[in-house]
């Protein structure tokens, strides 16, 4: 239905612990409207934000009123024990934050680039998730789906909005990879 607002990220099967009971309840419930979401999408403090805000949705009480009941005809939401199980799975899997003491240099040049661009869609990764081989690859994905998202928008830069320096953003990730 809302295929648009998240990008492929993972199937099913590419979960963490596919066949645990909080993953078949994110392929049962978060499916239902839009592309499953990876759980290291968001720190571990954010989803149960999420997953109420979603649960409301599904049962039609989200922000669009009338619209969104009707929008939500058919749609499924979980219970509550549901809800704690799927909360509690989203944030044991949830993305590992960086830590910004151990990153001095995330507040100029490439460290700024990185920190910019990244926290746009999700908590930022430690570069030490990655090595240094990796990272090219993962940061073209992001570049992908920010694409996708219609988040990059135009093909003029604006000098009033933060540019995607690319370069920048992987030598920051490849000088603190492991």
């Amino acid at each position: 239905m809302l295929e648009r607002i998240l990008p492929f990220s993972v199937a099913p099967a590419g979960l963490p612990q596919p066949k645990s009971p909080g993953a078949q309840l994110a392929v049962r419930y978060c499916m239902q409207c839009h592309n499953l979401p990876n759980p290291a999408m968001h720190a571990k403090e954010k989803w149960p934000g999420i997953v109420e805000r979603m649960a409301a949705r599904m049962q039609g009480k989200g922000n669009m009123g009338t619209l969104m009941r009707d929008l939500m005809a058919g749609v499924i939401a979980p219970g509550a024990g549901e809800t704690r199980t799927l909360v509690g799975y989203l944030r044991r899997n949830a993305q590992r934050g960086i830590d910004p003491a151990r990153y001095p240099d995330l507040g100029s040049g490439a460290g700024k680039s990185f920190r910019l661009a990244c926290s746009q869609c999700h908590a930022l990764p430690d570069p030490r998730r990655h090595t240094a081989a990796e990272w090219p690859h993962v940061v073209a994905r992001m570049q992908k789906n920010m694409d996708w998202m219609n988040r990059v928008v135009g093909s003029q830069p604006d000098a009033r909005e933060p540019q995607l320096r690319v370069p920048e953003i992987i030598e920051f990730l490849q000088r603190h990879a492991r």
